[in-house]
């Protein structure tokens, strides 16, 4: 694999942001691990942080370079700092960034496909929260969304305390009483796009049964199961901890079944 470290200039934030990609390598002669490329354009799955992390964390807690070796799948890692990946109340537009700017920056510079069937979303918490909702508010883009232990109930989590967290979530999304049936509520979103006539991302669930956010993730379950959507869930025992979103994003992985024997011209 090949890993770059992008620096770029986004116009969409008004500021300078890094992000982390992992590219398909063809290798045979390193030890300990194969790599497999074709020759492009690649599938591409986009891996987003959690609320206290940023581009880099998926590196350097997780085995995610070595897992995705022989799959010949792009990996883009980018840094949303505590946006929620939601054009701001007060702050930058990261909902346009992430599902518009930097894919479009991506395929500018890099051989990544722009096919539907070719791009996936996942994350954890934070950005579990925002892999669905570039699945269920992009449906058109992308084709399938992983949250592992996913900040799923917005309208409710960002009302679950006082003083700094509801102050900094006002700043995120505004008046708190208005996430319920917006955008940027996820169960609204689930419902959009259960009973539209359009395209129905693939989603995959996992949360630990002692997580903080796992009560949120079983309402979100029941509610996009009634909605009859594509849903893959499983739960187990953990916690919100790195031992488990390493466990799982090697079955997000599986789940996607992206075989090596699928890429397009591979070596």
């Amino acid at each position: 694999m090949a890993l770059v470290h992008l620096d770029f200039f986004s116009e969409t934030l008004g500021l300078c942001c890094s992000t982390y990609i992992i590219l398909p390598q063809a290798t045979r002669s390193q030890i300990g691990m194969e790599g497999k490329a074709g020759i492009g354009p690649f599938k591409t799955l986009y891996l987003l942080h959690g609320l206290s992390d940023d581009h880099t964390i998926w590196l350097r807690r997780t085995s995610i370079e070595r897992y995705v070796a022989p799959l010949n799948l792009a990996v883009v890692m980018p840094a949303a700092n505590r946006s929620f990946y939601t054009d701001m109340a007060s702050g930058p537009k990261y909902w346009t960034f992430v599902s518009e700017e930097l894919p479009a920056i991506c395929r500018a510079y890099f051989p990544l496909s722009n096919a539907r069937e070719d791009t996936f979303a996942a994350g954890l918490s934070m950005g579990g929260y925002g892999a669905f909702k570039l699945g269920l508010g992009r449906p058109d883009l992308f084709a399938a969304a992983a949250s592992l232990s996913g900040a799923l109930n917005m309208a409710r989590l960002a009302e679950a305390e006082e003083g700094d967290w509801r102050r900094e979530m006002e700043g995120v999304f505004g008046p708190l009483d208005g996430i319920a049936g917006s955008p940027n509520d996820l169960f609204h979103l689930a419902t959009q796009v259960a009973r539209s006539n359009g395209e129905k991302p693939r989603l995959f669930q996992w949360c630990g049964t002692e997580d903080f956010l796992y009560e949120g993730n079983i309402a979100f379950r029941d509610h996009a199961v009634r909605e009859g959507l594509d849903l893959t869930y499983s739960e187990g025992p953990g916690g919100h901890t790195w031992d488990m979103w390493d466990a799982q994003i090697e079955r997000v992985l599986e789940w996607l079944d992206i075989a090596p024997e699928d890429a397009r011209g591979t070596q």
